[in-house]
């Protein structure tokens, strides 16, 4: 395969090939590179879950629309004094969960990089209620771990295929209301998170990348990918880009201004 590519960009005279992508993308991006083949990498992910920059494209944009969907559900759960679960994408890193939690005020947030148990879930709803409050919000990624140490994914994929996950907003909603009785109500936000117009953040950060990528190309830098590390957009090799996972941790500082806020993480802290 790469030979036939490397083929097509010398027969069609392409100076160098732009890469706009996750994990998954660049990935292949390197591999073209390692082949000889022209390419710059662009971080573009909803899961900001690439290590080498602080942000990618498309991440602020999901969290926008997460948080809109928390802003609607506060009311109507506020209303009919229900516990609303909103499952949330993001795969095995919990940033989108995080920062739409923080931002559309929720007061459980599971994440993949946290243990958590139903029973200090439950804990926080009885909390709640015995203050007068009927009405919980719960935020949950995607990723997730069950605290049977399971994963909830969606119907088997082929072979080599990335593993869908989904379905854990439902398990933990059914959890609850089993064992507390009460009434629960799902929504997945689904691919609602990756479409729409994106926001100002996002518009700006994309249009930064893409003139460093063009410039990169003109240098004859390949195998680079453009990265935000505030307050410069910079360049880093691609290898180095895919090499490390970003995920949300535990004890960073968004996780301390929820536990500040009084947001349950689902643990025993």
């Amino acid at each position: 395969m790469l030979t036939g590519v490397a083929q097509t960009v010398r027969q069609l005279g392409v100076c160098g090939l732009i890469c706009i992508g996750g994990d998954g993308s660049l990935a292949i991006a390197d591999q073209f590179h390692q082949f000889g083949i022209p390419v710059v990498g662009v971080p573009k992910t909803i899961d900001n879950d690439l290590g080498a920059t602080a942000f990618t494209f498309g991440f602020d944009s999901a969290v926008s629309a997460a948080t809109d969907a928390l802003d609607r559900l506060r009311t109507t759960a506020a209303s009919h004094e229900r516990i609303m679960v909103l499952e949330v994408m993001g795969r095995h890193a919990g940033w989108i969960a995080l920062h739409a939690g923080l931002a559309g005020g929720a007061d459980v947030i599971l994440l993949p990089e946290i243990s958590w148990n139903f029973e200090s879930v439950c804990r926080k709803i009885l909390d709640r209620e015995s203050v007068g409050r009927r009405d919980t919000l719960l935020v949950v990624a995607e990723g997730a771990i069950l605290p049977t140490g399971d994963m909830v994914c969606m119907a088997s994929t082929k072979v080599n295929e990335q593993v869908k996950l989904g379905g854990i907003g439902q398990v933990v909603a059914g959890e609850i209301a089993q064992r507390l009785d009460r009434q629960t109500r799902t929504v997945v936000l689904g691919h609602l998170q990756r479409g729409g117009s994106p926001t100002t953040f996002d518009r700006v950060l994309a249009t930064e990348f893409g003139v460093l990528a063009v410039q990169l190309v003109h240098e004859g830098r390949f195998g680079e990918m453009v990265c935000y590390r505030p307050p410069e957009i910079e360049s880093v090799p691609i290898a180095s880009a895919i090499k490390l996972l970003s995920r949300v941790d535990p004890n960073g500082s968004a996780v301390r201004t929820g536990r500040g806020l009084g947001i349950s993480f689902g643990d025993t802290r």
